[in-house]
């Protein structure tokens, strides 16, 4: 949470593929979801007579594709003592595991932390660069005034158009999805992924270890972030080490601190705990729930956390734990009554031809009724 209010853990993006689409390009299966009950509507679960439930917070790697192949029914992998795969004809994940547990000793990227879809883009990037860009031939750049360091790097799918732009892929590798656009004077270095129908804005500077989801435009200066989709930060301003979701939007000079004066490790909100957590890192920035959004000028403080839908605005700091459907800033703040935030939601998906669903409307009407809890100036 915040991005598991919307979507289950397998939905979240980290490198170019979502969690879930990395296990259906490595394993050539469709996903179906075991999640929270008022997500799965949205996300449902089908089984067969022969399945393989695996935890959504683990990203596949070859190792570990090879595992899941050995399996028989009854079988199971572990790692440290958490399960990450059981093949079993169950419709649900069984309490007793009946075949053979198997420990999977290599290394393994688990996004079980909020801080860790940024941490571990950069590495994410690169493996899905391979598994996407394998015996496939890249589209040509064809722009005479774009600059590219280390091309056999640089992966161009259908569409993509690039004018007079710097790509860096001498530290990792660039991907541009279908029908992306660099414009004029961008300044990109890799590992970067820009995905289907995203825009890098004129003279953005954009470095390493970030991901802009499909459906999304970015400005200014980012570093080292994720952006799922559907979301905006098209102007002027930094956001580095920080996770924004879809259908969100930055106002012009909007800025994230990602580290402390004192240099000591940051702290975030963590919603099990129901308290700040300490992440071990220097560099945190903000984490930015679905269908948030902030005005211009915004500064937010490092390890800031926004749930889902909160509107936020106005001068000076706001506090580093902004519940859903928060409606101000540093001055305080009420409530964004759901009629309205809703209302917002379907003005905003319109614009980009999609529809907020009834199955998209009782989501938000659930994670409105259960962050009540959060929004503490109601009890006042």
């Amino acid at each position: 949470m915040p991005f598991t209010f919307t979507r289950p853990v397998a939905g979240i993006r980290t490198g170019i593929l979502t969690i879930a689409e990395k296990w259906e390009k490595y394993l050539g299966l469709k996903a179906s979801y075991s999640t929270e009950s008022y997500l799965s509507k949205k996300f449902p679960l089908h089984h067969e007579a022969d399945n393989y439930w695996i935890n959504g917070a683990a990203c596949p790697n070859e190792d570990l594709v090879a595992a899941i192949r050995q399996l028989k029914p009854g079988d199971a992998i572990t790692k440290d003592n958490l399960i990450l795969v059981v093949r079993t004809p169950d419709d649900e994940v069984p309490e007793i595991i009946t075949g053979t547990i198997k420990e999977f000793t290599q290394p393994l990227t688990l996004i079980d932390q909020v801080w860790k879809i940024y941490q571990s883009n950069g590495a994410e990037i690169r493996q899905d660069f391979t598994l996407l860009s394998k015996g496939r031939k890249s589209a040509p750049v064809e722009d005479a005034f774009t600059r590219i360091y280390n091309p056999d790097q640089v992966f161009l799918e259908e569409g993509v158009q690039i004018r007079a732009a710097l790509l860096n892929a001498e530290n990792g590798p660039i991907y541009l999805g279908k029908n992306s656009f660099i414009q004029e004077g961008a300044l990109i270095r890799g590992p970067f992924a820009l995905c289907e129908g995203s825009h890098v804005n004129m003279g953005a500077k954009v470095r390493g270890d970030t991901t802009v989801g499909p459906f999304s435009k970015i400005g200014g200066e980012v570093s080292n972030s994720v952006i799922f989709g559907y979301s905006n930060k098209a102007h002027d301003g930094f956001l580095g080490n920080s996770v924004i979701g879809e259908w969100c939007n930055i106002g012009a000079d909007s800025n994230t601190s990602n580290m402390k004066n004192n240099y000591e490790n940051i702290k975030v909100w963590n919603y099990a705990k129901k308290g700040f957590k300490d992440t071990g890192l220097m560099f945190c920035g903000l984490m930015f729930g679905d269908h948030s959004k902030c005005g211009i000028n915004m500064m937010f403080n490092t390890g800031t956390v926004v749930g889902v839908s909160a509107s936020i605005f106005g001068d000076g700091y706001p506090r580093n734990f902004i519940p859903s459907f928060a409606w101000g800033g540093a001055a305080g703040f009420t409530t964004y009554q759901l009629n309205k935030a809703l209302d917002t939601a379907s003005k905003a998906m319109a614009r980009r031809n999609v529809d907020l669903t009834e199955e998209d409307r009782d989501i938000l009407r659930t994670i409105y009724n259960e962050s009540a809890q959060y929004r503490v100036w109601e009890k006042k």
